[in-house]
């Protein structure tokens, strides 16, 4: 039987990807997505994989949501927790309501979810979590205190629920990518993405495949005995 598995922020991006791979892998894809319902309809025409829009930030509807999906796709086995936004600005110019959302939706949305998966999956002694965090979580990153913030507390967060899961055959592991080639990259001015390149030793941004396999190694079970790692994926240019 396919596992089920929940990839937040899965349609686009790097998102999209994980939940491709998980697809190939063999899995059984629910695609959460928050905003664009037209881009979430045209990814799920074209990969078949099933797209459910909710907040993550809201506690209650990511309850709801893996409640919802349990009933007509059966348990849930695997949860990556992508989906991330950026309100970026120096602490003299960012309001609170910027810190307040990436911190709910980046990091609360990791025990929200957490919260609604992870007992089934203690009782039925399996589940894979993987949450995806950032190389500014780990490096810090100018004009970034909140997502930076919420993406160093995705660490913490993974280490201490892999404790809680690793008796009954639950890992919760997370990825820190380095610099991907995204829409939210290409977003950058040509000018400094230039000199972000010229920092990366391998000489170029990643790729979003490059972090879906390692999603899909650390939800399978050849992975069942890595559980509180964090898996740096940035071509050498923090190494941690």
């Amino acid at each position: 039987m396919a596992r089920i598995a929940i990839v937040t922020g899965g349609t686009r991006g790097i998102g999209e990807a994980i939940s491709l791979a998980l697809q190939a892998a063999g899995a059984t894809v629910v695609a959460n997505y928050g905003g664009d319902d037209r881009k979430a309809a045209e990814f799920t025409e074209r990969t078949g994989i099933v797209s459910k829009k909710w907040n993550v930030a809201d506690h209650q509807a990511c309850l709801d949501a893996v409640g919802a999906i349990e009933a007509a796709h059966g348990a849930v086995d695997i949860v990556v927790n992508n989906a991330g936004i950026t309100r970026d600005g120096t602490i003299l110019k960012m309001t609170y309501e910027m810190w307040r959302e990436v911190l709910d939706v980046n990091l609360g949305g990791c025990f929200n979810m957490a919260k609604a998966s992870f007992p089934g999956m203690r009782t039925r002694k399996f589940g894979r979590i993987v949450n995806i965090g950032s190389i500014n979580g780990q490096a810090g990153q100018y004009g970034q205190v909140n997502y930076a913030a919420a993406k160093a507390g995705i660490h913490g967060f993974t280490k201490a629920l892999a404790q809680e899961g690793a008796r009954f055959n639950v890992t919760c592991n997370a990825i820190a990518p380095g610099y991907i080639d995204t829409d939210m990259v290409a977003a950058v001015p040509a000018d400094v993405l230039d000199k972000i390149v010229a920092k990366i030793p391998a000489g170029r941004l990643g790729q979003a495949s490059e972090i879906a396999r390692g999603v899909v190694f650390l939800t399978s079970d050849d992975a069942a005995f890595v559980t509180g790692s964090t898996l740096t994926i940035n071509g050498g240019q923090y190494m941690h």
